[in-house]
């Protein structure tokens, strides 16, 4: 049998399939180009690209950006939606680095934050609903195939949808800082609902568009963590949201990953009950609470793209390679399962030469033989 590239890796895992390797790969927007990077690559690991593969254009909004401040250390912008039923603004800073360098993340890997929310108050809401009342979202594949003409058999290409529906407003436009969203949920709740029915009404044509794209996956970046999202918030907002996302995906064959990077546990016996395809950036303690093999068994329908937990990098090489091991002895046979090197932050070059190390030799079936060998190898 041929040694399957990378991509081929990659989605043979991802449809559940046997790879002939454990898969392995860096996430661009993460990825540092040079000697390390290639070094590795020629060893093994993949890559994974996401572009949006849509544009959206808001019909009756005027968007103004303005620097509030700009030195060496930072930039604050304030960016202003007008409407015909009002006004609402946010401010949002930004590391040096951003806009020169990987998906708007600084030189550090820091994407922008907002210092100030753009709803602060009930009567905010209404400018957000005329806003996605009046969002429109259409097809532009050319991101999409431009990078998979250039990734080629290196990797897979996603095409990403940064947040839908409640996480939209959890995120970028309430916040959850201090508890505001579920303030506002609380004292709001029309409001709130309101609002969030536009925001999927006005995503509905998502769904199709990433259908019919070239992207291999249709990655959903909704930063799902218990601790935020919880059972009855994910019950009734994020399932019914997935479902329509993945009916339409599904029938045109399409895999759709979304970004659980946070504490799972307490919806642990939800994410089966959905139809997603894979659970992306799954975080194993120190930073998660569940490991490797118990969220195997719990979810035996679901591939899992395991984010490497960057505490541990913090702690340098050998303990990178100590936690890769302990990893690969939890992953049963290696099936449904891809690592991923960062999906959070950089990797430094000693951290990722280290995890390579350990991932270039995990053939497939794993077995704790072939673990102690790798481990063997590493002295």
């Amino acid at each position: 049998m041929a040694e399957m590239t990378r991509r081929e890796r990659i989605l043979t895992a991802s449809r559940r399939g046997t790879a002939d390797r454990l898969p392995f790969f860096h996430n661009w927007r993460h990825s540092q180009q040079g000697a390390v990077e290639r070094d590795c690559r020629n060893r093994g690991m993949g890559l994974s690209w996401a572009r949006p593969g849509h544009t959206v254009t808001w019909h009756g909004v005027d968007v103004t950006e303005i620097y509030e401040t700009y030195t060496s250390a930072a930039v604050t912008l304030r960016r202003t939606f007008r409407t015909p039923v009002g006004t609402i603004s946010l401010v949002e800073k930004r590391e040096p680095g951003v806009g020169e360098w990987h998906g708007l993340r600084s030189w550090r890997d820091v994407t922008p934050w907002q210092t100030e929310r753009a709803i602060k108050g009930p009567d905010d809401y209404k400018v957000l609903k005329y806003m996605y009342d009046n969002l429109e979202i259409k097809p532009d594949y050319f991101p999409l195939r431009q990078a998979k003409d250039w990734l080629g058999d290196d990797g897979v290409v996603l095409q990403q949808v940064v947040h839908v529906g409640l996480q939209l407003l959890m995120i970028d436009w309430v916040g959850s800082e201090g508890g505001r969203f579920f303030i506002h949920h609380a004292r709001y709740p029309d409001l709130v609902e309101e609002v969030y029915q536009a925001i999927s009404k006005a995503y509905e044509p998502l769904w199709e568009i990433g259908a019919d794209s070239p992207a291999d996956v249709f990655w959903l970046c909704d930063n799902v963590d218990a601790v935020l999202v919880n059972p009855r918030l994910f019950r009734k907002y994020f399932m019914p949201e997935w479902e329509r996302c993945c009916a339409a995906m599904h029938r045109k064959g399409k895999l759709v990953a979304a970004h659980c990077d946070g504490r799972l546990a307490p919806i642990k016996d939800l994410i089966p009950q959905t139809s997603l395809d894979i659970v992306e950036a799954l975080h194993v303690p120190p930073m998660g609470d569940l490991t490797l093999g118990q969220a195997l068994a719990l979810w035996p329908e679901k591939v899992i793209w395991t984010g490497f937990p960057g505490s541990v990098y913090a702690l340098g090489p050998q303990d990178t390679k100590a936690q890769a091991l302990s990893m690969l002895r939890d992953a049963g046979t290696g099936e449904r399962l891809c690592f991923v090197m960062s999906t959070e932050n950089q990797v430094s070059n000693e951290n990722l030469l280290a995890l390579t190390s350990v991932l270039e030799h995990a053939t497939l079936p794993l077995t704790p033989e072939k673990i102690d060998a790798i481990e063997r190898s590493l002295t």
